[in-house]
């Protein structure tokens, strides 16, 4: 019989130190598990089948990566599938080097080993080009600007050391000494064989070797054996505190996430746990175990940072540094964590600075993008909780819609019983649930549309739709209250949870079942976070209804241009990315026979206005330009004369940016271009 591959003497010494490293890497995973489990929570595993299938199927698609950087994706998806190949390899060459006639059986198999020796020797390359494309990216090519940050941005003293920098070389020269030892010990046995049909880029290498002898073709195989495998049995024991943890993590943080009723859904505080000493998050430990989970699985990409809305304008928020400084103060102190001790440091001003902290718009882009699945909008916003409720730093600025909304039910603190204002002057009257109280749906005004001059236009608009079609809607009128967004943003969750727990008890007893918004904001608070509380609504925003209205034929509107300019639409971050209602407002622009001319950032990927994450409340952190200007900015680029809208805080976002944006476009909401058409007297029914 055929000897096996390696020798006795061989066979004992890798099994040696094969038990060595494994020992090595269990104790540094299981410190990470620990670490994990020091966290708030749970990790989900309900319906597991199908969260396996999803966490299986973005690995091997590598959909979320492909989402942007489509050159460098498309080289990682080449490394993932040959790294996830090689585990086949792997234990392939293993037991090649143990079982006396493996080699022979294998290639008795025929198809099954050609195929094998084929897919080997193409994904081989795959990952040596494909790493070799990461290191002259990260080091050489101008793209590695993506890869570093701004000087204001707080870093770990390791990480502005170049820890990163030191942590990639070291993973991507594993990845090379292993996938190309490998390789060049197939082309050293290619040289003492002869040419395979099935290993084309082994049997070009071969050359390489064409003046070796047998012997020495044989001792070279057994090296390139050593080196790839051997360079496993070294490298694990730094796994669990490399980047490339993320190979494992992230299908682990995508199985293991909570599901949400949107992205971002805020989990609730337990004020009522009489034995809970801390709300929000001031440390490490203080984190859900599945944002702790994020720390591990952070592959350090910065995608998050180049579609944060707070970064991009220069401040101090980078959501990615904040994950990378998670993970190197847990890798500081991996042992005394895993054991119960304290971290050494608060997040807040060692993983990122206050100014960041209040610099977040929660528009949620950074998690829509990360491609393993981290969110750390969530552990800003967690942030804001115990800073608020613990110690009650936040910016003086909010104070005053604090006040607001505790004492007027509004954060502009203007009287309650002005609510109902923005009605007045109509030529028909706007029904009230005491007038209407067998209404088909209502019309959950909000406080912008309430207060606010310019907002107060789209809900006349609005309403003015309503009765053209006549709809069977009334309006809470001042019985409404704020729904308290940006209480909970802010990390003012106890207020938000007052006013969440009044408005219910209010819908409640009007029997509310459906609930149709001009506010995004509201839209998000009412249908996708007030269940927590025992609110369950049916809510939709008014360009789904105006499309439901326009389908039916109950809407004049004219399906011919009327002359007038292009539009060009902003999506809300709570609207779009935050709740995936992307086409309605286009369908009703659409039907009302006006150009829609897309910015370049869209839908799912749209830029925020600046006003989310209770930004409109405050003062904007300093930076290098404003978030509304930017984006104002981006409308203006596409040459349109209208940026529609559906959202009242984007409104008056972009209203504020047209005193620094020379000739930008007309702001309009999109209910206040169906209403304009209405009263033009259309000749036609759309629907019909």
């Amino acid at each position: 019989m055929e000897s096996s591959f390696l020798t006795p003497v061989e066979q004992v010494l890798f099994i040696i130190l094969a038990l060595l490293a494994l020992g090595a890497t269990y104790n540094g995973f299981m410190e990470m598990w620990q670490i994990i489990n020091r966290g708030e929570g749970k990790l989900y595993l309900d319906n597991l089948p199908q969260r396996m299938w999803n966490a299986l199927r973005i690995y091997l698609t590598q959909s979320t990566t492909l989402k942007m950087r489509t050159v460098t994706s498309l080289f990682h998806l080449g490394v993932v599938w040959g790294f996830t190949y090689y585990f086949l390899v792997n234990a392939f060459d293993v037991l090649r080097g143990y079982i006396p006639g493996f080699q022979a059986w294998a290639e008795s198999t025929g198809i099954l080993y050609d195929g094998f020796r084929l897919l080997a020797d193409v994904l081989s390359i795959a990952v040596l080009v494909g790493v070799v494309y990461f290191i002259l990216r990260r080091f050489v090519l101008p793209q590695k600007k993506e890869l570093e940050y701004h000087s204001n941005v707080l870093l770990h003293p390791k990480v502005a050391d170049g820890a990163v920098k030191r942590d990639s070389a070291i993973v991507a020269g594993f990845i090379l000494i292993h996938v190309g030892s490998r390789f060049l010990g197939e082309a050293a046995h290619v040289a003492a064989t002869g040419p395979d049909l099935f290993m084309p880029f082994a049997t070009m290498v071969s050359s390489v070797f064409s003046q070796a002898n047998h012997d020495t073709l044989l001792m070279w195989e057994h090296l390139f054996w050593w080196l790839a495998l051997g360079g496993i049995l070294l490298f694990t024991p730094y796994f669990a505190v490399s980047k490339h943890a993320h190979l494992f993590m992230a299908p682990l943080n995508f199985l293991t996430k909570p599901r949400r009723t949107s992205l971002g859904e805020l989990e609730p505080l337990d004020f009522e746990d009489e034995k809970r000493e801390q709300f929000g998050v001031e440390r490490i430990e203080h984190l859900p175990k599945t944002h702790i989970f994020d720390g591990f699985a952070c592959i350090m990409c910065n995608r998050c940072q180049d579609v944060c809305p707070a970064y991009t304008t220069g401040k101090e928020l980078s959501p990615s540094a904040l994950e990378i400084n998670k993970r190197y103060m847990m890798r500081d102190q991996m042992e005394g964590l895993a054991n119960g001790e304290p971290s050494l440091n608060p997040l807040m001003g060692f993983a990122i600075s206050e100014s960041a902290v209040w610099a977040c718009t929660a528009c949620g882009a950074c998690v829509d993008i990360c491609p393993v699945g981290n969110e750390p909008m969530f552990d800003i916003l967690n942030i804001r909780r115990d800073a608020v409720l613990m110690k009650s730093e936040f910016p003086k600025d909010l104070q005053n819609a604090f006040k607001g909304m505790e004492r007027q039910g509004n954060p502009w603190g203007n009287p309650e019983q002005d609510r109902f204002n923005w009605a007045k002057g109509l030529n028909f009257e706007v029904p009230t649930v005491d007038d209407n109280p067998n209404f088909d749906i209502l019309y959950w005004v909000g406080c912008a549309p309430s207060y606010d001059p310019r907002s107060q236009l789209t809900a006349r608009a609005f309403v003015k739709v309503l009765n053209k079609a006549g709809v069977n809607y009334a309006v809470l009128g001042e019985y409404e209250r704020c729904t308290g967004d940006a209480a909970r943003r802010a990390g003012k969750e106890d207020l938000f949870f007052e006013m969440a727990s009044g408005n219910i008890e209010t819908l409640n007893q009007f029997n509310v079942k459906r609930i149709v918004v001009t506010c995004p904001h509201c839209l998000h608070t009412l249908g996708k976070e007030y269940h927590q509380f025992g609110g369950n609504y049916d809510v939709i925003h008014h360009t789904q209804l105006i499309e439901e209205l326009v389908a039916k034929g109950k809407l004049p509107l004219s399906a011919l241009s009327n002359g007038k300019s292009n539009v060009t639409f902003h999506d809300p971050c709570y609207l779009g990315r935050h709740n995936d209602i992307i086409d309605a407002p286009r369908n009703v622009l659409e039907s009302l026979g006006t150009p829609v001319n897309e910015m370049p950032r869209n839908q799912m990927n749209s830029f925020c206005c600046g006003a989310g994450g209770a930004q409109f409340w405050k003062e904007e952190e300093h930076g290098a330009k404003a978030v509304n200007v930017e984006r104002y900015t981006e409308a203006k680029n596409t040459g349109a004369e209208i940026v529609a809208v559906g959202c009242p805080f984007c409104m008056q976002m972009f209203t504020t940016a047209q005193s620094s944006v020379a000739d930008g476009p007309i702001i309009k909401d999109v209910a206040e271009l169906v209403a304009e058409r209405i009263s033009e007297g259309a000749v036609s029914v759309v629907g019909d």
